[in-house]
């Protein structure tokens, strides 16, 4: 029985593991108050966070990385995609970002975050991952690093109920080359879920528990699927969407999820604190749609960014003040 016992320890200890391995945070230095990079890497380490998203390729970041053994997603800004569509530019990137760094454990790119199929920069970003994974693949990298994109849940023209999911005329023509070039490449898409703003710019129709994953009993019955929360609403959504665009199997991770703990409805400590818990634990287990697959997530974010603009909930995204205490009890595992 003794042995027994044991042998189910370790294979409990192990799923944790997994779940644990599944939950990153992203690294953003908008602020005149954060902590040096040493630091930070020091304070991922230090709390269990194995991996990173940073948005584009600090050098100082990446000299603090070294050696960390943290697995990182960096980022390409829409500003740069541009320049991407030269071929040599592509290669001299990775050079520079990635192959001069042997000591850094790159895992993904990100060629571009949130960019629409209406933006001036929609046209680059198919390119811009061409010549950077062939780039990739020249140095013989293509099976360590994996070269995606970060979409936005805007991209769906519907959402309701989640096998419905479904992109947008206008997002189709744009996202449809990406999804073909993910799955040739075995690369996952990113995405970034925010139930977050789903509820707050429909309040009458989505629940705060809904949205919080604290719901006491199922709210959407969707054929034989069952949800309790909007997060997994949303997924599906976009895995029926990539369904009906001919990429059933392709692999979603969430590049972004968070909640602001002030600046607007609902904005609240008490609240964050409870969407960050909830979001870790959850990920372990799956979506009904994808029950029993881990999600790879990225907590949004590492830190309260007292520089960004736009609307002030934009600066209170952070898991951790600038001074590096925890701003909610949650743990990374």
């Amino acid at each position: 029985m003794a042995p027994m016992l044991l042998l189910i320890g370790f294979l409990i200890a192990g799923l944790e593991l997994t779940g644990a391995q599944s939950v990153g945070v992203c690294y953003g230095k908008n602020g005149n108050n954060l902590p040096t990079d040493g630091e930070v890497v020091d304070l991922y380490k230090s709390n269990g966070i194995g991996s990173m998203r940073i948005y584009d390729p600090d050098q100082t970041t990446l000299n603090a990385l070294k050696g960390s053994n943290i697995e990182l997603i960096i980022g390409i800004l829409n500003n740069n995609l541009q320049a991407l569509t030269d071929a040599t530019a592509a290669t001299n990137w990775v050079q520079n970002n990635i192959r001069n760094y042997p000591d850094v454990k790159f895992k993904y790119i990100a060629v571009g975050n949130e960019v629409h199929p209406g933006d001036a920069e929609a046209q680059f970003v198919l390119t811009a991952m061409q010549n950077i994974h062939n780039a990739i693949v020249a140095a013989n990298l293509q099976n360590q690093i994996k070269v995606s994109t970060a979409i936005d849940t805007t991209l769906l023209g519907n959402s309701y109920p989640p096998s419905a999911g479904s992109f947008s005329a206008a997002a189709n023509s744009y996202i449809s080359p990406i999804i073909n070039f993910l799955v040739s490449n075995g690369a996952p898409l990113f995405a970034n879920i925010y139930p977050y703003f789903s509820y707050t710019n429909n309040p009458q129709d989505i629940s705060l528990p809904y949205a919080l994953f604290t719901s006491p009993g199922v709210v959407v019955t969707d054929g034989s699927l069952q949800y309790q929360n909007l997060f997994d609403a949303l997924l599906d959504s976009l895995y029926s969407a990539l369904e009906k665009a001919g990429a059933p199997n392709l692999q979603i991770v969430v590049s972004e999820s968070g909640w602001p703990s002030e600046g607007d409805t609902a904005a609240t400590v008490v609240n964050a604190g409870t969407y960050y818990k909830n979001l870790i634990n959850h990920v372990k287990g799956g979506t009904p749609k994808k029950s029993g697959q881990a999600i790879e997530t990225y907590l949004f974010a590492m830190f309260d960014e007292n520089l960004k603009t736009g609307s002030v909930i934009e600066q209170h995204f952070g898991v951790f003040s600038p001074d590096k205490q925890p701003k909610y009890q949650i743990s990374f595992g």
